[in-house]
């Protein structure tokens, strides 16, 4: 009886630790949004599931939408699960510093970084399964004039994502073809 009893608390225990890791994961930029949100000196945009879901149930084949680019977007932000964008014009390289030193940036995978003369950071970064599907996309900017935080949640699809820019690519083509 008292191995059963350790063996469930033991159990009870390695669930609640778990839980507890994913949620302290998922709070630090959640706790960095929400310690501005109420801000004035940020300009805050936040997108629900519930309002990217409705692009889901667009009827995209009977909308009549020529424009390959707008299938492709709602195709892509149908399977989101949130957009939280913070940005702020003052204190900009201190909201910066901040956010790099609140939110675990090493659970991310780097895509992109520039650093200019200027002393603007950008630093592009995800958070993927392993395979073809990004579960978050996170862009940091920090400068003299501006600090910007975006971040998707959601399943990011690559394979969506470069049809994406395929169909971007191929409307810039179009204008080249017609002049020759």
């Amino acid at each position: 009886m008292k191995n059963l009893k350790f063996l469930f608390i033991a159990l009870l225990m390695g669930v609640v630790s778990s839980a507890y890791a994913q949620t302290t994961n998922v709070s630090a930029i959640d706790k960095y949004f929400q310690k501005y949100v109420e801000d004035d000196r940020f300009t805050v945009v936040y997108i629900s599931s519930k309002l990217l879901n409705m692009f889901g149930k667009l009827d995209i084949k009977n909308m009549e939408m020529d424009d390959a680019q707008t299938k492709a977007i709602i195709e892509l932000a149908s399977e989101l699960e949130g957009i939280r964008i913070l940005v702020a014009e003052e204190n900009a390289a201190g909201f910066y510093k901040d956010a790099k030193s609140k939110i675990n940036t090493k659970e991310y995978e780097v895509l992109m970084t520039v650093r200019d003369k200027d002393e603007t950071n950008v630093d592009f970064l995800i958070k993927d399964d392993g395979n073809k599907m990004i579960n978050e996309l996170l862009l940091l900017v920090g400068g003299e004039d501006e600090f910007v935080l975006m971040s998707f949640v959601g399943k990011i699809d690559l394979d969506k994502v470069s049809k994406l820019i395929n169909e971007f690519d191929d409307e810039d083509e179009t204008p080249k073809e017609q002049k020759q």
